[in-house]
């Protein structure tokens, strides 16, 4: 008897993860699924690091989606390494990194969908229980907390302490949002509100929490523990004209979700960014 093998299309993207082995998660009783995204391009150097840190959390009904961006470094090869770690990934070129969140957010099963790109890491292995604990007491559309800004050389050393925990309109007027690798938000939201724009080069992130917070009134409760560490870099921190480009997509994100800002308002984050540093 001959077995015709099936038809799978000539350009079909490398993928893999237990999903393509017909092994798909669900909620369970007092276990909500929560969906990880990890975003990722040439990231061979830190990506091994990030899937560790999701490995290793206590809380276990977690589903991981990975989006590469068709790298052409090690990192296809570490997919393949951990693909039995991984819930879900491919490789296929897009448009850029809010794209890639954006087709996670399509494949994801969870109630709830946070992103860890493969520059970010949990901070420890109870991190993920922390995060289930506060949206379970608190029955809040998101959470968020803090987030430790690493030197990639020596992470263990924090360059920057990320804790936002009064949230205001006019926090967001002068640039300042919670630590997006921290947020966790029910998928529901994003299916109402919307995917990340794809016409900012840098601040989509600022916009979907503007979106969400303001336009779309989510509520959402502030975790005061550390959950996640990324490394310093990216495009956000990347120079003079990123940081120019940025403070332009953020007076527009404000202005686009009924909040007035000015370049000049922005300014007046620069106090808060220095406490970071100091304390």
């Amino acid at each position: 008897m001959i077995v015709e093998a099936p038809d799978i299309p000539v350009n079909s993207p490398p993928e893999g993860g237990k999903r393509t082995r017909g092994n798909l998660k669900r909620s369970l009783p007092g276990k909500p699924l929560l969906t990880v995204i990890t975003v990722v391009f040439n990231g061979a150097e830190t990506l091994e690091h990030t899937l560790c840190s999701v490995m290793e959390q206590t809380y276990k009904n977690i589903e991981h989606i990975v989006i590469d961006g068709g790298s052409s470094d090690a990192t296809l090869d570490i997919l393949r390494k951990y693909d039995s770690h991984i819930d879900y990934w491919v490789s296929e070129k897009d448009a850029g990194i809010y794209d890639a969140m954006n087709k996670g957010i399509a494949l994801a099963s969870g109630d709830f969908i946070g992103m860890l790109n493969s520059d970010d890491y949990f901070a420890g292995p109870n991190a993920m229980e922390t995060i289930v604990a506060n949206l379970k007491a608190s029955n809040a559309d998101a959470v968020f907390s803090n987030l430790d800004i690493v030197d990639p050389a020596n992470p263990s050393h924090v360059l920057r302490k990320y804790r936002i925990s009064r949230l205001t309109p006019f926090m967001l007027r002068i640039g300042v949002m919670p630590p997006h690798p921290t947020f966790y938000c029910k998928k529901s939201c994003y299916e109402k509100a919307g995917l990340y724009r794809t016409d900012y080069r840098i601040a989509a992130d600022f916009e979907m929490l503007t979106r969400l917070l303001i336009t779309h009134h989510i509520t959402w409760q502030f975790i005061d523990e550390t959950t996640v560490k990324m490394r310093s870099g990216g495009l956000s921190t990347s120079g003079i004209k990123a940081n120019w480009v940025v403070n332009r997509e953020i007076t527009r994100a404000c202005m686009e979700n009924g909040l007035y800002t000015n370049m000049f308002m922005l300014v007046l984050k620069l106090p808060i960014r220095l406490m970071e540093r100091i304390l």
